[in-house]
């Protein structure tokens, strides 16, 4: 039955003896690796049971020995006439390559974290569609405790996340705590067109005035610094309060710096006092979404009435 094999191999493959014994010694590899490999998996199943994390880990670690070892093996048994070091040291360089590249690229990017720092631990960053506090830096992976997603404010959800280090070399990675300390907010007011916004415009001024934290000293300590690597450049950095028109009514948007662990904290004391502020003042209104009926005649602007003294002055 061997010769049978044999000569259907050489006939119609087209594969000498050298070639067969060589592909049947590869099979004998594959085939002993491959039981080794489930010895090995039932054996520590029975060591670590209940322990599902470790049994991962260690499947993960005997599925890439297994591989760069086949790889090896196999590899010596087609380039057997070649026995110099340098050929053993390329295909192992190959093999792990190929069989440890998610490894690799994680090992890369922990480089790339140590050296470049685009964060450090405690910094606020956002990395694809991920958000949060860095708690932690490895080898392999950094993990994040959770903000927002599935609450509706950056706070934290108590929940960790584990992120490949991989990742920043191909996500865009966003840190609120890289230079200074501070990012913008923006607070959005909308009242109604027949309010008296210039009323409500200072009203808020004074409530952003007084509740917006000043950030000169961190600025001017940030731009002394001799290890600054970014050239931030805040000309403006008062609290301020934009006009603009929306369709139901007049848009006043507060804008300041802000903490951003203090950023939810920091709205809940403004609104509170945008509340007791307009509640006093009948002449200012919040607009919202509604229907209401507009009668041209009865609405819109009209001249003034004609002065009775010039009519008596020509009689």
């Amino acid at each position: 039955m061997i010769e049978q094999i044999q000569q259907l191999l050489q006939d119609y493959v087209g594969l000498g003896l050298i070639a067969q014994v060589k592909l049947f010694e590869s099979l004998v590899i594959v085939l002993i690796l491959w039981a080794l490999r489930g010895m090995v998996v039932r054996l520590l199943h029975q060591r670590l049971l209940g322990n599902e994390r470790a049994q991962y880990n260690w499947r993960k670690v005997i599925h890439y020995t297994t591989v760069v070892l086949g790889i090896f093996l196999v590899g010596r048994v087609w380039l057997e006439g070649i026995q110099s070091l340098a050929t053993y040291l390329g295909l192992l360089s190959a093999g792990l390559a190929i069989a440890l590249q998610d490894l690799i690229v994680n090992l890369a990017g922990w480089a790339y974290i140590l050296w470049q720092r685009p964060f450090k631990v405690g910094d606020r960053i956002e990395i694809g569609s991920d958000h949060g506090d860095v708690i932690d830096i490895g080898l392999l992976e950094f993990t994040l405790i959770e903000l927002g997603r599935r609450l509706q404010a950056e706070q934290s959800t108590g929940r960790l996340i584990h992120v490949p280090n991989g990742l920043v070399f191909s996500h865009t990675l966003a840190n609120a705590h890289q230079g200074v300390p501070f990012i913008w907010n923006e607070i959005p007011v909308l009242v109604t067109f027949e309010s008296d916004w210039e009323k409500a415009k200072n009203i808020l001024v004074d409530i952003i005035q007084r509740h917006a934290p000043d950030p000169t000293p961190q600025i001017e300590e940030y731009r002394k610094r001799a290890d600054k690597r970014f050239v931030i450049g805040y000309k403006a950095v008062t609290p301020t309060v934009y006009t603009s028109v929306e369709a139901s009514g007049v848009q006043l948007t507060m804008r300041y710096l802000i903490d951003p662990r203090k950023k939810r904290g920091s709205e809940q004391a403004i609104w509170e006092d945008v509340l007791r502020a307009f509640a006093p003042h009948w002449d200012i209104d919040f607009a919202y979404e509604t229907t209401r009926e507009y009668i041209h005649w009865r609405e819109s602007k009209r001249p003034s009435p004609p002065d009775k003294s010039d009519d008596n002055d020509d009689d």
